[in-house]
Order: C-alpha cells, then sequence, then structure tokens
C-alpha cells in the first residue's frame, strides 16, 4: 500500500509559500499542497492536518514559529470563531495585495492572455461599512435569547458586541430589538423543532440619507405588541423611515419570505449613489458598500466609454443602479433582472431621477436576452455584465458572441467564474483591464471589473 505523504491527525512544521484565493496560506510537502487558514505568506507554522484528500489536505494553524510582517493583533473579539471575515489578522494593504495577485493567478492558468491585474481599489476608512445586516435570532445555553452571526460553518449564534464591519446605527436599532423580545417573552424561532416567532432581524441603512429600514422576520402572521414596539422603536430611533413585518414560514435557509407587511412608513428608504436617488424595498439587491460602489460603477461606466449613439444592455441590473448611471451617456439602456420587485424599484429609481431612456425588464436574463436579440432584432453596442456568484451561462454566452457588441464590461463578485467566462470570450475579444474594487474589506471577496473589447 502507497504511504501517505502527509496523514490525518499528525503535526507538521512547515513554510508557508502562498496565500490562496480565500486568503488561506498554502504551503506543500514533497510538493503535496496544503491548505490552512489564518497563515500569511513567509511564515513558518506548526500546523495539524485535518483532513486529507488525493491531491491536497488541510491543516489547521497550531504555532506561529516566524511571522511575517504584514500580521497584526486582530482588533476583534469573536474574529476567530465568526465567518463575516477572514482576513482581520493581516495588514489592510496586504490584504488588497493578497486580492489582486490570487486574481492574477487565475488569470495566469486559464486565459490565454496574461494581461496585468491592476492594483486593488482600496477603502479609505474599511470600518462600518455594511448597509444591510441580517441578524439571527436564537436561544442561548441559559435559555436567554441572543442575536448575532452564525458561526462558522455551523448554526449556533455567536452574540454581537461590536461588528467593526456592521454599521453602527443598525447594530444599536437590533439590540433594541433584542431586548424588546425579551422583555415581552416574544417567542424564537427554532431550527429543529420549526416552533417560535422570531427568525431574524434585518436592517438596511441609506448611507448618505441615514434612513433605516427594520425588518422583522417571523414564522407567523401576528407579532405581539407590535404597536408597542413600532412606538418604543421610533422614540428611540427617529431615523427609522419604516418597519417591515416579513413572513417565513418555510423550513428554509432562505432568511426573507416573500411577503411583507409594513408596520409603519411605506415601506422603503432611499439612499443616494453619485448624483442620483435610488429606493430601497426590503427584497431588493443593492450595494451593501454604496461608497465602494460607487467608484466601481464609475470605472465600470468610464469603462464602457458610451457615446450617445450607444444602445447598452444591462444584465442583472438590480434595482437598476448602473442602468441609471449610464443613461445620461447612452441612447438608450435596457435593463434585466429575474426579481420583480428590484425591477419596480428600477422603474421607480428611473422616474425619481427623472431617466427617459432606459427599460426595465423582469424575467431570466437567459430568456429575456435571447427575446430582445433574436425575436424583438435588438442589437445593443455595449453590453454591462453583474452576474451572481454562478456567472453567465453558456446560453447568454452564445448569444453575445453571435451579436458581438463592441464592448463587454464584466462586472463581478466571484473571480474563479469571472475568469472561466473570459476564457469563453477570449477568441472575438480582447481582455483590456482587469481591475479588482475592495469592496468588502477584511473579507475573502472581492469585485472586478473587466473591460473587454471586440477584436477587429
Amino acid at each position: 500500500m502507497e504511504e501517505k505523504i502527509v496523514e490525518k491527525n499528525k503535526e507538521y512544521i512547515v513554510d508557508i509559500i502562498d496565500n490562496g484565493f480565500e486568503g488561506e496560506g498554502i504551503a506543500k510537502i514533497e510538493n503535496f499542497t496544503i491548505f490552512i487558514p489564518n497563515c500569511i505568506k513567509g511564515e513558518k507554522v506548526k500546523i495539524l492536518i485535518v483532513k486529507v484528500l488525493k491531491s491536497y489536505a488541510y491543516g489547521k494553524l497550531l504555532e506561529i514559529i516566524e511571522k511575517s510582517n504584514s500580521r497584526v493583533e486582530t482588533d476583534c473579539k469573536t474574529y476567530k470563531r465568526c465567518g463575516g471575515c477572514d482576513l482581520r489578522h493581516i495588514e489592510y494593504g496586504k490584504t488588497l495585495e493578497i486580492k489582486q495577485n490570487a486574481i492574477q493567478s487565475l488569470v495566469n492558468k486559464t486565459l490565454i492572455n496574461k494581461i496585468k491585474v491592476e492594483e486593488t481599489l482600496g477603502m479609505e476608512k474599511p470600518y462600518f461599512y455594511r448597509n444591510k445586516a441580517q441578524y439571527p435570532v436564537g436561544i442561548n445555553k441559559e435559555n436567554v435569547p441572543v442575536i448575532g452571526v452564525f458561526a462558522n460553518r455551523t448554526h449556533e449564534i455567536i452574540p454581537i458586541e461590536e461588528c467593526l464591519i456592521q454599521n453602527k446605527e443598525s447594530q444599536k436599532v437590533a439590540k433594541f430589538v433584542l431586548e424588546f423580545i425579551k422583555e415581552n417573552n416574544i417567542s424564537v424561532y427554532n431550527e429543529k423543532t420549526r416552533k417560535g416567532l422570531i427568525r431574524h432581524i434585518v436592517t438596511k441603512i441609506g448611507i448618505k440619507t441615514n434612513e433605516l429600514m427594520l425588518i422583522l422576520v417571523i414564522n407567523g402572521k401576528e407579532f405581539p405588541n407590535e404597536n408597542k414596539l413600532v412606538k418604543e422603536v421610533l422614540e428611540k430611533f427617529p431615523n427609522v423611515k419604516t418597519i417591515v413585518k416579513n413572513i417565513n414560514t418555510n423550513n428554509t435557509n432562505v432568511i426573507m419570505g416573500k411577503e411583507n407587511i409594513n408596520l409603519y412608513g411605506n415601506g422603503y428608504i432611499e439612499d443616494i449613489l453619485g448624483e442620483f436617488k435610488f429606493k430601497i424595498s426590503p427584497l431588493s439587491f443593492y450595494q451593501v458598500n454604496p461608497i465602494q460602489a460607487e467608484k466601481l460603477y464609475n470605472i465600470g461606466v468610464e469603462s464602457a466609454n458610451i457615446s450617445k449613439e450607444d444602445v447598452v444592455f444591462d444584465l442583472y441590473c438590480g434595482i437598476g443602479t448602473i442602468s441609471i448611471f449610464m443613461a445620461k451617456y447612452a441612447k438608450k439602456v435596457y435593463g434585466i433582472e429575474i426579481v420583480e420587485e428590484a425591477i419596480k424599484d428600477a422603474k421607480e429609481n428611473a422616474k425619481i431621477n427623472d431617466i427617459k431612456n432606459c427599460e426595465f425588464i423582469a424575467g431570466d436574463v437567459e430568456k429575456v436576452l435571447d427575446d430582445l436579440i433574436n425575436n424583438k432584432k435588438i442589437i445593443p453596442d455595449i453590453i454591462m455584465i453583474d452576474p451572481p456568484r454562478k456567472g453567465l451561462d453558456n446560453k447568454s454566452v452564445e448569444n453575445i458572441l453571435k451579436i458581438s457588441p463592441k464592448k463587454i464590461v464584466y462586472i463581478s463578485c466571484n473571480p474563479t467564474s469571472l475568469v472561466r467566462d473570459l476564457a469563453k470570450l477570449e477568441e472575438k475579444y480582447e481582455v483590456s483591464k482587469i481591475k479588482p474594487v475592495d469592496m468588502f474589506p477584511y473579507s475573502k471577496h472581492c469585485e472586478v471589473v473587466t473591460s473587454l473589447i471586440f477584436k477587429r
């Protein structure tokens, strides 16, 4: 029987030779790859092997023998157990470099054109930047209701003291609601028995307007003392513009159900992005870090270099943010999005901002794109794409290649699917720019703006 190079539950001392895409350290033992979270390139560490697969293994950090200069004392009490941040043990500037290098290595492995990935655009103040918080509500060992975040890879709730990436005001509102739940003996949902009422407390805040939305996700229709809650929240937090009851009685990991009932206000808040005002409702997607989103969109719009003769398709347009950014330069913009509530908001947003050359269509991008191109014979000059993590489906890639717009701007939240899609487009398109934007500081995630130009 062939002897294994590394064995599970054994300790080894290794050198970290690189950082992987999720910020994890990479080591090799006799050319066998080991991934170890919380390690930095250049460090020598003692590890325990926790899982061995055919061509690689996972290790757990036991001790740092030689420390990297980029390692910092973490400033968060729950960092080790919470899955919200991945890179708080690394100096911020270095995290930007890790993200750039990880994308570069994907490019080098996958693309014919080994274009140089530009430096990651960081955030001036990478703290308290998230405008949306989703707190699960649970019961601790003492049988007391708690809110927080799920511990990494589990459904155990870690109570939050202060989260350094969530908006401060949102945290205060959520904690206030928790106290109300305790004082009024309101039951808390239990995932195993599927009994109990309160499932999640969700907040959304307009970073520029300071308007706040509070959403209570409940397993049922009625919420005891709801009028009392509304009164007390508004007395304490006058910038709360709307309070919504969201009904989710399904046995699911999906946080919110489809039905919203307004307890106070008209069910939405507004925020300002660039020179435009946007309406945000409970179920619609809005960038979680609007400060960086504004930079991201400006890079995207600049890369597109739109003229008054251009027809633009904005695929996966959400509530129309980037469509509206592009509209003032274009002849016409078509925005496509599967979430009907988002399209409703997008139409409203175009109206609020007096934009008349945007048309928004609700439906599956694959089908609507096919219909616009092949049935309605509307051919875009430029395509803007901002797909979900899985990237583009083959039918959409086929349709894009068939009509060959002169430019494609591809904004991605998942560099792996981005590079896979670029490889499919590379025969007809030159990838001219890849710019990472740090939308989620201290996490493993990164947004990337890519420009593609049709090869004449």
